[in-house]
């Protein structure tokens, strides 16, 4: 129609003073003096007749439009998409419950990613706090860790001025105290005196300053306090002794550490009491300390490293010719994140996990849009005739783009609703499952700005695509309700559903990946019999009279063997340089873990010996007498190492055995050098005693009653030495369970969508249906003409999604130094689970279609 024609034809139609007699037929009139074709006349015939069928309620939309300011447009927007919602309910239950369970998944990693991030960042010296690490360069590598000498802070304040404060932490262990007649255990570290100066724990009581002054001094945690005394100010000032060898003062009480640090401690000790019971620590070959700094503000860091690195050429006995230590600088709120070092750099830690969930979160709330836009966009031909009508009386595409995001922003404020709601009740069994406190700050302005500017957001994006291709369609035929999805509209739909199934494919693979290693490093041999293994605190008096405790417990019915060490041998840490042997060469300084062992340590732990024997009271020169493992023996280098010499800080002994490799760490780190050394007498330790399989009962009743005889101030604890090697694995035991729920949360998203397309496939063709169930096609016949074509997308989903997760995996596996391997296995089981959820989800409704009665069929339309 030319404009000047459409233009006087709207001026007469939509004039409401006109009188209404006027008939079609004097509209017809128009399109016989323009000559038009049989074609074009009819189109525009149509387009009158529905014109002058709803010619009544447009001109009282026009009369109304004209006073229609911009709050009444949006508020009419949302009017017509809650009413749209209503009408179709299915399809709305569909979509909003996809963005729902969408909305709540990333809403709870993103919870969890701020934690993470913002934990130990909360210090008022964050900005210029730092932890001191070390690099070691020997034989063309470099190793690390943050492990230091434990007289390095005092020191590094002393000599260098950019230095303001500086502070020195001893690892966490359980300690028992005894003060108004209770005993208890607490979790318990030594820190220097300017540890409360250094971070910002809040004082209930005592000073920052005179907290830990004296060798005396001890501050408590407001829990230790209330637990001993009732409260803070009855705790402060007070005497409580410490491992019933020595009375220390409280000097202050400070508040229960938040959730968003990293240290867990309920009390610390002055950092002279762990020098003097440990001599071995005033070595400076020996690194056994968590050294931090704050420097001055305005100090240049990188100028300052580079002066600070060179710091132990003023202790050669740290380091050798061979050996060279230098230090450096992290800032103590990256340290949680980025711990893991390769080479000397930081290469990862649990930033690996949340960027992991991060990228989950992302992929989810993806998955979740893209149903939305298939559906909407699917569901689109339904509105075909509303559509015609509004753009036939007027409407411009950008007001029928703005309605349609409209509905979808109401669609998404809906789904954030019930997401919410999802979240609240979901976030206690998350909490529980992370070991956190994490809250929904309600009460934060921020949160709800987000959150709505958020759902604004995503229904942009889910609302974008599907407003523009409605908004094109063609009048007329949406009019005639002829409208059929181009080949661009198809392929981007079918584009859609791919991409959908390759993010949902590599979750089911990033998990399947996880559970597997996270099995494997639960039951890798480690080179020694975890199982029935215990694991004893010598503390208080149990530690002088371990002779008697262990000639009691040999009699116990269902101990099997006893021994101690120093230190639990799931994880053992100390490190020295102090050992020497023939033909080690001049200068040479290399690092090897030692730890304190009784008699029959490797017989009690269920280890292989590869040459000699274990450390036996027959032999009375086994007092100087040192186990090494294969790792020792390759740097030793020894062809006949039995009996030979071997110098451990300056005492000369000899090798009587070589054990087999055992993993003493997580492994995620290789087996290193180890040397065990006789430590059959002493203060402090472990017992482990080895238990008879189904006897773990009787024989702990027995160990707890010969402890309270010897040591009745402390009471009796145990550890199972197969929960403390789990303990090494919580974080990847945490990834894996919610790798798993969210990658089951992702199928559930893209299943919802399958199934919303195939419900309205199955629609749109039930009168093709009807009329093969009447010609007689077979059921499998019509299962395969509704589900093929979603079938073929899934299989190329599976084809993409391989290698994309190969790579991803590949990469987080490189974290740990003993992984499983990834076998084409793997991803067979990921897509044949995708196809079987598929089948379960397509199968379902494409069946119902097939079994319904033909006449119904071809009734429905």
């Amino acid at each position: 129609m030319p404009p000047k024609l459409f233009l006087s034809f709207f001026r007469w139609y939509c004039h409401p003073r006109l009188a209404d007699h006027i008939e079609g037929d004097l509209l017809e009139d128009y399109g016989n003096r323009l000559k038009m074709s049989g074609r074009r006349k009819a189109d525009f015939r149509f387009i009158i007749d529905v014109l002058l069928l709803f010619r009544p309620g447009i001109i009282r939309s026009i009369e109304g439009g004209r006073n229609l300011n911009h709050y009444d447009m949006y508020k009419s927007y949302f009017v017509i998409g809650w009413r749209n919602l209503l009408r179709n309910k299915a399809f709305s239950s569909i979509n909003i419950s996809g963005l729902a369970l969408g909305m709540a998944c990333s809403l709870l990693i993103t919870l969890w990613v701020l934690d993470e991030k913002g934990m130990d960042a909360f210090h008022e010296n964050n900005d210029n706090l730092f932890v001191v690490f070390h690099r070691g360069y020997h034989d063309g590598l470099i190793d690390g860790g943050y492990a230091n000498p434990a007289l390095l802070a005092e020191e590094t304040k002393a000599i260098y001025p950019e230095v303001k404060l500086a502070t020195s932490l001893s690892l966490t262990q359980l300690t028992a105290f005894e003060a108004n007649s209770k005993t208890m255990k607490e979790m318990g570290s030594f820190a220097s005196p300017e540890f409360f100066s250094v971070f910002s724990f809040p004082l209930l009581a005592g000073t920052k300053e005179s907290a830990l002054k004296t060798t005396s001094d001890i501050a408590i945690s407001r829990k230790m306090a209330e637990d001993f005394f009732g409260s803070v100010d009855a705790a402060y000032g007070k005497s409580i002794r410490y491992q019933n060898r020595k009375d220390l003062r409280i000097t202050a009480v400070f508040e229960n550490l938040p959730s968003n640090t990293s240290m867990k401690f309920d009390c610390l000790i002055n950092w002279q009491t762990f020098m003097d019971e440990n001599d071995w620590a005033k070595n400076w070959g020996n690194n056994c300390a968590l050294t931090y700094v704050v420097l001055h503000p305005g100090t240049a860091v990188s100028s300052f490293e580079n002066k600070f690195q060179n710091f132990f050429d003023r202790h050669e006995e740290a380091q050798s010719e061979t050996y060279k230590v230098k230090l450096g600088l992290q800032k103590y709120s990256d340290q949680y994140l980025h711990s893991q070092m390769e080479n000397g750099e930081f290469v990862g830690g649990r930033i690996q996990y949340v960027n992991l969930f991060s990228i989950i979160a992302v992929f989810i709330v993806l998955i979740a849009c893209i149903n939305s836009m298939n559906l909407t966009t699917a569901y689109s031909l339904k509105r075909s005739r509303e559509i015609g009508v509004r753009k036939v009386v007027g409407a411009f595409k950008s007001a029928l783009v703005n309605q349609f995001i409209g509905e979808a922003i109401l669609t998404t404020l809906l789904s954030f609703a019930v997401g919410l709601i999802i979240v609240v009740s979901i976030l206690p069994v998350f909490n529980s499952i992370t070991q956190k406190y994490i809250q929904i700050p309600v009460g934060q302005p921020y949160f709800w700005i987000s959150i709505v500017t958020t759902a604004v957001l995503i229904g942009c994006i889910c609302g974008s695509y599907p407003a523009f291709y409605q908004s094109a369609f063609s009048p007329i035929k949406a009019l005639r309700g002829v409208l059929r999805f181009g080949n661009s509209a198809l392929w981007f739909r079918r584009g859609l559903v791919v991409f959908q199934f390759v993010l949902s494919i590599m979750l089911i693979t990033g998990t399947i990946v996880v559970s597997k290693q996270v099995g494997y490093v639960q039951n890798v041999n480690l080179g020694y019999d975890r199982e029935n293994l215990i694991y004893i605190p010598l503390e208080g008096d149990l530690g002088a009279k371990y002779e008697v405790f262990k000639d009691l417990s040999e009699d116990i019915n269902g101990v099997k063997s006893i021994s101690r060490a120093t230190e639990k041998p799931t994880r053992i840490n100390n490190g020295t340089g102090g050992v020497e042997w023939e033909g080690k060469g001049p200068g040479s300084f290399l690092e090897f873990t030692q730890v304190a062992v009784g008699y029959d340590f490797i017989e009690t732990m269920g280890m292989e010996m590869d040459q000699g024997r274990d450390l036996s009271p027959e032999f009375k020169s086994d007092s100087v007498g040192y186990i090494v493992n294969q790792e020792a023996l390759k740097l030793i280098n020894y062809d006949d190492p039995i009996g030979k010499p071997l110098t451990l800080w300056g005492t000369h002994g000899s090798i009587v055995g070589v054990v087999k490799d055992f993993h003493f760490n997580s492994l995620h780190t290789n087996i290193g050098p180890l040397l065990l050394r006789l430590g059959e007498e002493g203060a402090g330790g472990w017992a482990i005693i080895r238990v008879e399989a189904g006897k773990t009962k009787e024989t702990l009743a027995g160990l707890e009653k010969i402890s309270k005889e010897l040591n009745p101030k402390f009471p009796f604890t145990y550890q199972f030495s197969d929960e403390e090697y789990q303990k090494l694995y919580a974080s990847e035991q945490v990834v894996s369970k919610l790798s798993n729920a969210f990658a089951f949360l992702a199928i559930v998203i893209s299943c919802l969508g399958l199934l919303g397309l195939t419900m309205f496939t199955t629609e749109k063709r039930t009168k093709e249906i009807g009329i093969r169930k009447t010609l007689g096609a077979p059921l499998v016949s019509l299962f395969n003409l509704l589900s093929k074509e979603l079938f073929i997308l899934i299989f190329i989903a599976i084809v993409i999604a391989t290698p994309l997760a190969w790579y991803v995996m590949n990469d987080w596996l490189q974290a740990y130094a003993y992984k499983i391997e990834i076998t084409i296995w793997i991803f067979i089981y990921a897509g044949m689970l995708a196809v079987l959820i598929a089948l379960v989800t397509i199968g379902f409704q494409t069946m119902k279609a097939s079994l319904m009665n033909p006449v119904r069929s071809l009734r429905s339309e």
